[in-house]
């Protein structure tokens, strides 16, 4: 079935921050949320970042959290993105009805995971998302029957790439109509590959399935990102990523602590 996605709509929403950075190439910078707090969600939407990836797979974010933090994200005019624990159609479904700008999806590995994943996260005819829920549509500054309308086709659906099956099978991945972005996590990527994390970066196998994502993802019309530590690997990204996220809220709190303690200790 071919219908318009985020890559081809003609909708325009100036409250989908990261959906309109990445249709004009402006490479936008995102981050990890691992922490339950409206405050903190606040907090980091006011730094300039254009999407934040609240973490329910690996976070400690509940559903009442992960409905306070898209609320809060989006007030501020940013994009928050849910990166949900597993592909499963009831998971996928209540992580959009916060109102999420769209789903992160780890450990995807076949093309068919892929399908059911955006048939999850599309309304029929497209897909088998239900609606009831008041919601959504406040995330996208929309009433319900506008949100209806466009949802099918500005929400993120982004399919991470991190595994040995996944980039074995990654050109079918990127085939499947309604996937919008691969996303590499690269340490569960080195765990599989290699039996290790961090990856050094110049491992053979490791840096050969890199490429291979990326150039699936450029095959078949997908935008591509990843993870990188810092700043400066983000600039150094922007060459060959359409995204990527910096870190996270639990990493930038310990490093700048761990920093600041071996100055004022030295």
């Amino acid at each position: 079935m071919t219908y318009p996605t985020a890559h081809t709509t003609t909708i325009t929403n100036p409250r989908l921050r990261l959906l309109n950075k990445l249709k004009t190439g402006e490479y936008p910078l995102m981050t990890f949320m691992a922490l339950p707090s409206v405050r903190m969600a606040q907090i980091v939407a006011l730094t300039g970042v254009d999407g934040i990836i609240i973490d329910c797979e690996h976070g400690h974010i509940s559903d009442d959290a992960m409905h306070n933090a898209v609320a809060a994200i989006s007030a501020l005019g940013v994009s928050p993105i849910i990166r949900i624990r597993g592909p499963a159609h009831d998971i996928i479904k209540r992580a959009l009805d916060t109102g999420a700008h769209g789903i992160m999806v780890p450990q995807v590995n076949t093309a068919d995971e892929a399908r059911q994943v955006v048939a999850s996260a599309k309304f029929p005819p497209q897909g088998v998302r239900g609606q009831g829920s008041a919601f959504p549509a406040i995330g996208h500054g929309l009433t319900t029957p506008e949100y209806m309308v466009s949802a099918n086709e500005t929400i993120l659906t982004m399919i991470q790439i991190e595994t040995r099956a996944g980039v074995e099978n990654v050109e079918d991945i990127c085939r499947v109509h309604g996937v919008d972005m691969v996303f590499i996590g690269p340490n569960d990527l080195a765990q599989s590959l290699l039996g290790y994390v961090p990856a050094r970066g110049d491992e053979p196998e490791f840096v050969a399935a890199v490429e291979k994502i990326i150039a699936a993802g450029r095959k078949y019309g997908k935008w591509v990102g990843r993870m990188v530590n810092d700043g400066a690997r983000a600039k150094e990204a922007r060459a060959r990523y359409d995204t990527v996220a910096i870190t996270g809220d639990t990493k930038a709190i310990q490093n700048w602590y761990m920093a600041e303690f071996e100055v004022a200790r030295s």
